[in-house]
């Protein structure tokens, strides 16, 4: 079915390629037929009014009886009753007495089926001297050039027909490579690339193209495939716990009480929860889902956070909130600088900074803490989901690796940034950029 599509579309090219050039030749003939008939039939006609200048030279001279004795062309003089008062040996021969008609213009009869031109001029005032050009000479050309055309045109038809073909089929030919390439592509074989050809043209360009979508590809599918793998596992922890915990009070009622296993199954509920919540929130995010663009009050959401750390114990600097207005979801904002506050406080050691700085144009938030820093090589790997770096590696002390994957996620809904470097105490800060609300 491929090959046939192909062979179609390279038919397809050929034939309308032949069309047009088909046109073209034809217009061609054409007008060049019309072009040369008028030349070679004015060149006739300037041949004629200059023979019969001669002769009207020699009629008004000594020899005007000299008429009668021209031989091979067809000449006659008219007196002014139109009777013809001298012919030339032809003439008399193909007319006899009949006077070959006068007119202004150059004009065309036949004569014995011969073709010829009529021009006539008068002379000595009552007298028309009238000659007969044949025009089987120009019948004769003219002849030559539609059969010549007649064999050139098809010729050339067929000329670039093939060329096409053969033009078309070469310029496809890595096009059909690259087709059966991806077509053999699976989401198994995603590590597969086309071949690109070594012509640096629009063929070569989309091989390239094609290559960097399955690289882009094959990075998703193996990034899905991780967070699958991933989230299969964070989901089956606390269901394994609950059902430890539940076969444990089922098999030894004395050892568990009741009230133990409510607050374990409670404990790793929430737990579960907030991972499938936040799960169902990354996929809102990545489908681009539609949130509300509402007028937020930036200092607002960090002056609460200020307080919430504040009454967990924790050191929190807010002198650097200023007033800041930003355009988006209230709810998701929040939960931006809430997961922000949640990562700074947990990796504290007891010191939380919260900034809120406008300037030309944008917005600045920055939460920086006290703790062990981020390496430069991990700055980028801790928004990806699931990822915990060594110190964090325990669920004990809280998160699900999640929270700075749905940061930014949220800030690029919002159509901003959100990076991190060091703080002033050697820790962490991140820095989360939005535009102003004008």
């Amino acid at each position: 079915m491929a090959s046939r599509g192909w062979r179609s579309v390279r038919g397809r090219t050929t034939l309308g390629a032949t069309v047009v050039v088909a046109v073209a030749l034809l217009v061609g003939a054409f007008s060049f037929y019309g072009v040369l008939s008028a030349s070679i039939h004015g060149s006739t006609e300037r041949a004629a009014e200059q023979r019969l200048d001669e002769l009207a030279e020699r009629v008004g001279g000594p020899g005007r009886d000299g008429i009668d004795a021209i031989d091979d062309e067809i000449v006659q003089l008219l007196g002014p009753d139109g009777s013809v008062r001298a012919a030339s040996e032809d003439a008399r021969e193909a007319l006899g007495s009949t006077p070959l008609p006068v007119a202004d213009d150059p004009q065309t009869l036949t004569v014995d089926e011969e073709r010829m031109l009529v021009v006539s001029d008068d002379v000595d005032g009552d007298q028309t001297l009238v000659i007969a050009v044949s025009m089987d000479d120009d019948a004769e050309t003219l002849a030559t050039v539609v059969t010549l055309l007649a064999v050139a045109v098809p010729l050339l038809l067929l000329l670039v027909a093939v060329t096409t073909w053969l033009v078309v089929g070469r310029a496809l030919r890595p096009v059909e490579r690259i087709r059966e390439e991806v077509d053999g592509i699976t989401a198994e074989r995603l590590h597969q690339r086309v071949p690109v050809p070594e012509t640096a043209d629009e063929v070569a360009a989309l091989a390239t193209t094609m290559n960097r979508m399955l690289d882009r590809l094959d990075a998703a599918a193996t990034a899905q495939r991780r967070f699958v793998s991933d989230a299969s596992h964070e989901l089956r922890s606390p269901l394994a716990t609950i059902r430890q915990h539940a076969e444990l009070a089922q098999a030894h009622p004395g050892v568990t009480s009741i009230g133990e296993l409510a607050e374990v199954v409670s404990e790793e509920g929430l737990r579960l929860q907030g991972i499938v919540e936040s799960l169902l929130l990354l996929a809102r995010l990545d489908e681009g889902a539609s949130t509300p663009d509402e007028a937020v009050d930036l200092d607002d959401i960090a002056l609460g956070e200020v307080r919430r750390l504040r009454a967990a114990g924790l050191e929190v600097d807010g002198s650097g909130i200023r007033a800041a207005r930003v355009h988006g979801d209230p709810r998701l904002l929040g939960q931006l600088v809430r997961n922000l506050a949640d990562n700074a406080g947990r990796h504290s050691r007891g010191k939380v900074a919260i900034g809120v700085t406008p300037t030309d144009g944008h917005v600045f938030v920055t939460v920086e803490d006290d703790g062990t820093g981020i390496p430069d090589e991990e700055r980028e790997r801790i928004f990806e989901r699931f990822v915990r770096l060594d110190e964090a590696r325990s669920r004990d002390a809280g998160g699900s690796g999640l929270g700075l994957a749905i940061a930014r996620g949220i800030a690029s809904s919002a159509r901003g940034t959100l990076t991190v470097d060091d703080s002033r105490w050697g820790g962490a800060r991140f820095v989360l950029t939005l535009p102003l609300a004008v």
